[in-house]
């Protein structure tokens, strides 16, 4: 697998297009980062790490529905390994014109568009969700 994170955000659209109430994947430390991001987003219901035998994680990913709809109208991945989009502080684009969030990796760690901007940092914008 050459993008995880990319497979993450498909797997994320597929549960939702399926309907499931959750699913798992694969622990990393990007992907939990990313979770907890959409659960303070208010996109997810939540997640929790899972020790399965072996020595190996995983993250259960549980998803939010509102009156029947998913919460998550789309979720793309915008920075990839092929193509890295870096931002200044005072370059960080708006989705949606601030309706929906845009995930960056900073020098401070994950955060969302939001607050990159009042933080005053820039990064790699990994994914935007509305």
């Amino acid at each position: 697998m050459t993008d995880p994170i990319a497979d993450f955000l498909t797997q994320i659209r597929n549960a939702f297009t399926a309907e499931k109430e959750s699913f798992e994947v694969q622990h990393s430390k990007m992907k939990l980062g990313i979770a907890r991001i959409l659960k303070e987003s208010g996109y997810i219901k939540g997640f929790e790490d899972i020790e399965a035998p072996g020595n190996k994680k995983y993250l259960k990913v549980e998803l939010k529905y509102v009156n029947g709809e998913s919460a998550i109208t789309s979720i793309e991945r915008y920075s990839r390994p092929g193509r890295r989009l870096y931002f200044a502080a005072s370059e960080v684009p708006k989705v949606l014109g601030g309706m929906g969030a845009g995930i960056l990796t900073t020098s401070r760690g994950l955060m969302t568009d939001y607050q990159a901007r009042q933080q005053n940092v820039g990064g790699e914008l990994v994914c935007k969700v509305w």
